[in-house]
């Protein structure tokens, strides 16, 4: 797997956008977030948990945009 400026990723030969990849693992990092939040009781003082979960979600992807390098500044 290697990467290069164009903004894809080279899978085997097969081209993925590196924006699918990191929404990918900001949903799986979302999903780890949200069970100790659940485990821990946060979600009862949440009046929405459903739109709590968008806004972690936008907030994770846009953490993981901004550190990834070569992200404009």
């Amino acid at each position: 797997m290697n990467t290069s400026l164009s903004g894809d990723l080279n899978l085997y030969g097969v081209f993925v956008p590196t924006f699918l990849v990191l929404m990918a693992a900001a949903y799986l990092l979302k999903g780890a977030i949200r069970g100790v939040l659940a485990r821990s009781g946060f979600y009862a003082r949440i009046w929405h948990p459903g739109l709590f979960n968008v806004a972690l979600y936008i907030v994770v992807l846009g953490s993981m945009l901004a550190l990834m390098p070569g992200a404009a500044s």
